[in-house]
């Protein structure tokens, strides 16, 4: 029922795992080879981020992205709102509503969870989750 687009999915993977390594400089394609996906989709994404102020970019051989400010000051939210765009408040599951909306047949788990989710990401600050993308530890590397 909670269905995360591929590049927000991309999006947070890539900002937990430049939080690991805050004051370095990674590349488009150690990134693509870290999260294991494709480095064309990969750029999209993290041009996004360049231009949401998530991330600096540095051209040449040694360049690369690296956080554009202090991690501590990042959300999983505003990672995943400059992919996305604002969280929508929907209250029903399909586009046009079949029933006439005086009580759903769900009834108020789409708002609960919905609710519970965007307190998750707000509440999660790239510090909590710093690390656990590295390749030597353990295996959480490339869970999506």
């Amino acid at each position: 029922m909670l269905k995360l687009s591929e590049a927000a999915s991309l999006a947070l993977h890539t900002m937990v795992l430049l939080a690991g390594f805050p004051d370095k400089q990674v590349s488009a394609r150690e990134i693509a080879s870290e999260l294991d996906v494709s480095e064309a989709h990969l750029a999209k994404v993290l041009q996004r981020l360049a231009r949401h102020g998530l991330l600096d970019s540095a051209r040449g051989p040694k360049g690369g992205f690296s956080l554009a400010r202090s991690y501590s000051n990042i959300s999983l939210l505003d990672i995943y709102e400059s992919v996305e765009g604002p969280m929508a408040d929907e209250r029903c599951f399909r586009t046009i509503r079949a029933c006439n909306g005086k009580r759903c047949i769900f009834g108020g788990l789409l708002v609960d969870v919905k609710k519970q989710v965007r307190d998750y990401l707000a509440e999660t600050r790239l510090p909590d989750l710093a690390g656990i993308l590295r390749s030597g530890n353990g295996s959480q590397k490339k869970d999506n």
